[in-house]
């Protein structure tokens, strides 16, 4: 069995301590491979090989915005050559079922293309300063950025992240989450086969309380962007200030709300509420897994998930016509096993699902809770798992109130055939992203991040690469008048 390793300098390396770990295989808990395991030693020579390529005079720096497009670009074709095997590899790490992870990979070409595009779109402003002045702004990048990966789509974060930060011109260093390192490798190989210069890009597999504690509190990292829980997004924006004062993004947790209105079409709400909750197992951060339902379509929307969801093939993820995967792994399976005892033992009634299935791998079925009501945990707390939690309303004022009531705020939906409704809604939801009768419609061109405790800061979108620049002003004296 092979050993991947770090990527440090354009080189792949043993770890400093020898030390390795394992990854599994979340359909049988089998192992796939043993990842060299990256400490703070090995955090300190990939931080210096990123400081390097980032001084004025390196190939990084001398090289123009418009060629840093084009390699960028590059790395897309190599992506979209890939395509297949990264999709198939995302499924067999993260259990991704293969036709998310290959739609997934039918879009990231693209994601990148567009991020690249932004490479020479940089640019400053002059300002009309009173007296004998004159004076510009430069936009450049901040240094070298910390990239800290969530384990539920490691390509899509892989993208967010690092081919943003090298657009705005940055160095980087990544730290994949411990339970899905592979795809994290195998595309940092295809940037370095795209012609990445030396040190740009360094990657260190390991754990969060050893590689992450030490990637967000070194000193020589001017960033750090997390996407992960609101517990460790805290402990990222303390250390942020521990050494340095560190720019940070976070796009953190959520329980978001998605709003049946009576007058919405039932059908296309039933299938998309679905989506919203049970696609990736339900393990998003952007999952509608606060279902309201207006009274007057209460029963029958009930009765209508409850069908969705027992239609719902489960399987291995390799298979093409598996619907439903398993969980990333026992740790989070038996979390959300928990939290749907917990939900029955509340008060919520369980329409189906509820049970683990099988004894071997992670996988969960398909769950569907009724009469759940505000104060239940299942209600308050984020799942990460394949549970629909449905909630009755009577009006629009109420279901306000009740959408906001929560430290969240990432994602938000309504369904409704009233657009002065549809117009209230967006309006007053406390949300950083809301969709109106469709829901997960997400694209590189709109600006992806949340309000309150879900998070700081933007990705996607033509202002992404701001992020990571830093606004300088230089003001010259003219010369007296004659």
């Amino acid at each position: 069995m092979s050993t991947p390793q770090i990527f440090i300098n354009n080189e792949w390396v043993d770890s400093q301590s020898g030390k390795t770990f394992p990854t599994y295989s979340p359909h049988d808990g089998s192992v796939i491979a043993h990842i060299a395991e990256g400490d703070k030693a090995d955090i300190d020579l990939a931080v210096s090989a990123a400081k390097a390529a980032f001084h004025r005079n390196s190939e990084w720096r001398l090289l123009d915005a418009s060629q840093r497009g084009r390699l960028l670009s590059k790395f897309a074709d190599l992506v979209e050559r890939d395509a297949k095997y990264l999709a198939q590899l995302e499924g067999y790490d993260n259990g991704m079922v293969c036709a998310f992870s290959h739609r997934m990979l039918t879009n990231v070409p693209n994601q990148i293309r567009y991020l690249a595009s932004l490479a020479d779109k940089v640019e400053g402003s002059t300002i009309p300063m009173d007296g004998d002045l004159f004076s510009y702004t430069l936009k450049q990048p901040v240094g070298v950025c910390g990239l800290i990966l969530p384990w539920n789509v490691p390509i899509l974060m892989f993208i967010n992240k690092v081919v943003t930060a090298l657009a705005a011109g940055c160095t980087a260093v990544v730290k994949p989450a411990e339970q899905t390192p592979l795809t994290a490798l195998a595309l940092t190989a295809l940037l370095k086969e795209a012609g990445l210069p030396a040190g740009v890009l360094n990657v260190v597999p390991g754990f969060g309380e050893t590689a992450g504690v030490a990637l967000t509190h070194h000193v020589d990292v001017a960033k750090v962007s997390f996407t992960g829980s609101l517990e460790v997004g805290k402990l990222i924006q303390k250390a942020a200030g521990t050494n340095n004062l560190k720019r940070v993004t976070l796009e953190l947790g959520g329980k978001s709300p998605l709003v049946i209105m009576d007058d919405a079409n039932l059908e296309a709400a039933v299938q998309y509420a679905a989506m919203g909750v049970f696609s990736n197992q339900g393990q998003m951060c952007i999952a509608a897994s606060r279902l309201f339902v207006q009274s007057g379509i209460y029963d029958k929307f009930v009765q209508a998930a409850a069908a969705v969801a027992k239609s719902l093939k489960i399987g291995n993820p390799a298979d093409a016509s598996t619907q439903h995967g398993p969980q990333v792994d026992e740790e989070m399976m038996n979390k959300v096993l928990g939290l749907i005892e917990k939900g029955k033992a509340e008060g919520a009634t369980l329409v189906t699902g509820g049970k683990r299935v099988g004894n071997s791998g992670y996988y969960i079925e398909p769950t569907v809770f009724a009469n759940v009501k505000d104060e239940m945990t299942i209600a308050r707390e984020e799942i990460f798992g394949p549970v629909q939690n449905i909630l009755k309303f009577e009006t629009l004022e109420e279901v306000l109130d009740r959408a906001n009531d929560t430290n969240y705020g990432l994602a938000a939906g309504i369904f409704t055939s009233n657009v002065n409704t549809a117009l209230q809604f967006s309006k007053h939801v406390e949300s950083g992203n809301v969709w109106v009768n469709t829901y997960l419609a997400l694209s590189p061109h709109a600006p992806f991040g949340g309000f309150k405790d879900s998070g700081i800061g933007r990705e996607l979108g033509s202002d992404s690469l701001h992020e990571y620049l830093e606004v300088k002003t230089v003001t010259m004296a003219l010369p007296k008048k004659i």
